[in-house]
């Protein structure tokens, strides 16, 4: 090989090392930020969940309450529940409920306050299994409930998320705003509360404790990035010399 496409080999190749391992190295500092806000979530979520239920807010506090510094805080109010008022979150699981092992439904209700405001409430699991028991007298709550719960903020659907099946009264996100809009609920507050107790005479929906369990791998990911870019700058660098060993 001449010695200007040897210096063009080198160039080319060198180019393209140098952007593979920038980025390698860039997902690698990615995923150490995401340790600290992963870290920072954690530490936040169980600070809130380990602590006394507050009043619930007024409603004219609503709008000023953010996800970032709300969301998880455990409240206590008095709420009234109409009958057959229900809506259905399939899920084939749960991350924050240690009792929940399968798929089921989260039953979602619109709740009466006081002031005549309304709040919905996920007033706890169903198996699939007994998804026939939703709706029955032992579990409609009656008359006004002192609930206990947690604020929760609603979830965007994802690119992969199932449409609504609005005439079989199931979604596939928590979008209480959706589910008012069909069930004529009237404006409800901006988020919504896994209720926590209390547990309805006939067990189901289940409600309960939310508990941190949220995985933290991303130590291990940047390991497994700046690793690849370490083995790539080496191949680099024995390609090179090899480059330049050979006779020209």
């Amino acid at each position: 090989m001449s010695a200007p496409a040897r210096v063009r080999g080198l160039v080319g190749t060198t180019l393209t090392t140098v952007i593979c391992v920038g980025f390698l190295i860039g997902l690698g500092v990615w995923q150490l930020h995401r340790k600290v806000w992963k870290e920072d979530l954690i530490a936040a979520m169980t600070s809130r969940l380990d602590r006394p239920p507050q009043p619930l807010p007024l409603s004219a506090q609503w709008q000023t309450l953010t996800q970032a510094a709300n969301e998880f805080r455990r409240v206590a109010f008095v709420a009234t529940f109409a009958p057959g008022e229900e809506a259905l979150v399939y899920s084939p699981g749960s991350a924050l409920r240690s009792d929940v092992k399968g798929p089921g439904y989260f039953v979602f209700a619109p709740a009466k306050l006081a002031d005549g405001s309304t709040i919905v409430v996920d007033r706890g699991f169903v198996p699939l299994a007994r998804k026939a028991m939703i709706g029955q007298a032992e579990g409609e709550a009656q008359g006004a409930v002192n609930v206990v719960g947690y604020l929760r903020w609603p979830e965007a659907p994802g690119m992969f998320t199932p449409a609504a099946d609005v005439k079989g009264n199931t979604w596939f996100a928590r979008d209480p705003a959706a589910m008012a809009a069909t069930h004529h609920w009237g404006t409800i507050a901006p988020f919504y509360v896994d209720q926590e107790a209390p547990a309805p005479a006939g067990g189901l929906p289940s409600p309960g404790k939310l508990v941190v369990n949220l995985p933290d791998n991303h130590l291990q990911y940047a390991i497994t990035w700046f690793g690849l870019a370490a083995a790539l700058g080496a191949f680099y660098g024995m390609w090179v010399y090899g480059h330049f060993k050979k006779p020209a």
